[in-house]
């Protein structure tokens, strides 16, 4: 608790500072500037939406969208949206994972402003280690996307824009507490270093912590583990006047957790600890060969090291992972109909794994592709995309991925989009299931192996604009979306192991997804929004008697209602969402007297947060999990945890309770000389 009192008495520093000079929170729920040399101008930005001018269907979160909820990291960012359903990986480690058209979020291509990341090593934690105050908006487009970031987006895409070096914001600090102890604090900086702003430059820092040990259902371990993070990055942007631009930054984080049983059950208690760090920097160069750049070159290059070391109970987990990405691109504009983008691309991943040995085992991954992509455009009405990838991975040969994306806008209230091609990506089994780790069963077949995974995705989607509504913001949209299998690890449960394969002669595994979407500003100052989501998922698995792909969520509904008052002084935002049931794993039908229909329950779940604007500072509080619900007994044979048939990885829903929080964000804005 010291250390949490650190944080906040850091921040009501930071808060008094602040107060000292001009401060604003514009930017947070809408354009404002509150100094003394600007024109107080209050505008309402929207928060989810759909995206009208994207090609492909595209969900956008904007900077406010991620006000709305508590927000410390990404995986707290998505609890408004039906499109992407976030849970734990299991019951002691803290680690999240999305799912994106029902299938995992492994099969989901994680960008960093259009980089590759969340890859490997760095994707089971990688949702913790993204603060949600670094970013600008966040942008989900469904089914297959670009060639020309590779071919891993197999369900969809996830792009990340952080917050540029070119805002106007000299200083920017947000600070939260919750109820369970849980703190976070981020201080962000841009600065242009000219008059011309042709060097700017952009510092985040980032702490949070979890300093409190909380079993809210007393099976005696931790509900959520012990947790300290530091996240620093640093990016830059060079603005020439003739036109080139180059962007580079570098970023470091450590992350340490502690979790498995109470520590007042000794020394000799079920334990997990978990060091993540990372170290890693980019550089983007853009550089026009003609005067309004219609013809341009540009060159994006990307390096991680990772290093997980996990001590889970008896089972050891300690690897390194190099990660490099490189894309060289070629761009030509005819003219306004017909775009061009030729290029070539390697990415390497050298992987250090060792398991339950001292001895560790190297594996190097290689993809090298070359791509073309060609855009038609007939003005607002038309567009088409047409991408082909040649890639040769090494162990697994060449490999042709054509892609295609179609928008047609008959009307204007009216447009229809399609997309269809190639998904392919290196599988790594024990990190794309961090789970098992939190068990101790035995674990058979070959998890250390990165086998290439293959898939077919087909959807479209149509979205009707309503004329009613407060500035005609309303709209009504439906879409679906196919993915399947022809190769694929899969993970396979038992009450005594756990087995990886990868799909055998006559095996299938596919999922068609279903959703439903009704946005509308009612009237001023007032947003309902609608999203149903039915997911219909099959997998083949030796050990489950039914082809009901387990431990995926059947449908999901989400209502959120918000209201803006007069100048935007208070902001009231309400979601409930409701979460349908899913099959468990044969060996938990009727264990300890649950799942005897084979599923889950369905439960509700309840936010709320108010905000109160100030000139100068927003203040803001809310909760989180109102309805109180938790999953009962997450950890199978919690009392005899060093038994064979313990396993706390069959998560399906809250492990927490009611949370409450409180925080604060204040917004210094560049004075005009």
């Amino acid at each position: 608790m010291k250390r949490a009192a650190s944080i906040i008495l850091f921040t009501l520093m930071c808060a008094v500072r602040a107060f000292s000079q001009e401060a604003d929170t514009t930017g947070i729920y809408g354009e404002r500037k509150d100094t003394l040399a600007a024109t107080v101008f209050t505008g309402r930005q929207s928060t989810n939406y759909l995206s009208r001018g994207k090609d492909i269907r595209t969900e956008v979160i904007s900077a406010a969208g991620l006000c709305k909820m508590a927000c410390c990291n990404l995986a707290e960012s998505f609890e408004n949206s039906a499109s992407v359903s976030v849970g734990y990986s299991d019951a002691v480690t803290g680690a999240r994972q999305i799912r994106l058209l029902g299938q995992s979020g492994i099969y989901t291509q994680m960008l960093d402003e259009n980089r590759p990341v969340m890859r490997g090593l760095s994707a089971p934690f990688g949702l913790n280690l993204v603060p949600g105050q670094w970013l600008e908006s966040i942008q989900i487009a469904k089914g297959v996307t670009s060639v020309i970031n590779g071919v891993e987006s197999m369900t969809g895409q996830i792009n990340l824009e952080h917050r540029k070096p070119t805002d106007e914001k000299p200083l920017y600090v947000q600070a939260s507490a919750m109820n369970d102890s849980k703190c976070d604090l981020n201080v962000i900086s841009s600065l242009q270093l000219d008059e011309l702003s042709t060097w700017s430059t952009v510092i985040l820092a980032h702490v949070d912590g979890n300093f409190k040990s909380m079993d809210m259902n007393g099976d005696g371990f931790m509900d959520d583990p012990r947790q300290l993070q530091f996240n620093l990055s640093n990016r830059w942007l060079y603005f020439g006047q003739d036109g080139v631009q180059l962007r580079f930054g570098v970023r470091a984080i450590q992350d340490r957790r502690n979790g498995g049983q109470m520590e007042s059950l000794g020394p000799d208690r079920w334990k997990a600890d978990i060091l993540d760090r990372s170290l890693g920097g980019y550089l983007k160069l853009g550089i026009p060969l003609n005067a309004d750049n219609t013809r341009n070159v540009a060159l994006v290059t990307d390096y991680t090291y990772q290093n997980m070391n996990s001590k889970v109970s008896f089972r050891n987990y300690d690897a390194g992972q190099h990660s490099a990405f490189v894309n060289l691109l070629y761009q030509d504009q005819d003219n306004e109909n017909h775009h061009f983008t030729l290029g070539l691309s390697e990415m390497l991943d050298v992987y250090d794994e060792a398991f339950c040995t001292p001895y560790s085992r190297r594996s190097v991954l290689s993809d090298t592709g070359v791509f073309g992509e060609y855009t038609f455009r007939d003005g607002d009405r038309f567009s088409a995309i047409i991408g082909v990838r040649g890639d040769y991975y090494l162990d697994g040969g060449f490999r042709f991925s054509p892609r295609v994306t179609v928008k047609w806008t008959p009307v204007e209230q009216l447009v229809f989009r399609a997309n269809g091609g190639r998904g392919i990506r290196y599988s790594t089994p024990l990190t794309d299931n961090i789970g098992v780790l939190s068990t101790s069963k035995s674990l058979e077949g070959d998890y250390l192996s990165h086998p290439l995974e293959d898939s077919w995705t087909y959807g479209a989607n149509l979205t009707w604009y309503l004329p009613c509504g407060e500035e005609k913001k309303t709209y009504l949209s439906f879409d679906w979306f196919s993915t399947s299998f022809r190769e694929q690890m899969l993970v396979d449960y038992r009450a005594d192991a756990i087995a990886f394969y990868t799909m055998g002669e006559g095996s299938k595994s596919y999922t068609n997804n279903f959703q439903l979407d009704f946005s509308s500003e009612l009237f001023r100052g007032f947003t309902a929004t609608l999203t149903g989501r039915f997911t219909d998922a099959r997998q083949t698995l030796r050990w489950q008697q039914s082809d009901i792909k387990p431990m995926t969520s059947r449908y999901k509904a989400v209502l959120n209602l918000q209201y803006a008052a007069r100048l935007n002084r208070w902001i009231f935002d309400f979601t409930a969402s409701l979460n349908g049931p899913c099959r468990v794993w044969d060996f938990m039908k009727g264990l300890n007297g649950m799942y005897s229909n084979g599923y889950t329950p369905s439960y509700p779940l309840l936010y709320a947060q108010v905000t109160r604007r100030f000139k100068g500072f927003d203040i803001y509080a809310g909760g989180e999990n109102l309805t109180n619900y938790r999953q009962k007994n997450p950890v199978i044979n919690a009392s005899d945890p060093f038994s064979g048939s313990f396993d706390a990885s069959c998560v399906w829903g809250p492990l927490m309770g009611i949370r409450l929080y409180a925080g604060i964000r204040i917004t210094i804005w560049k004075t005009e000389k």
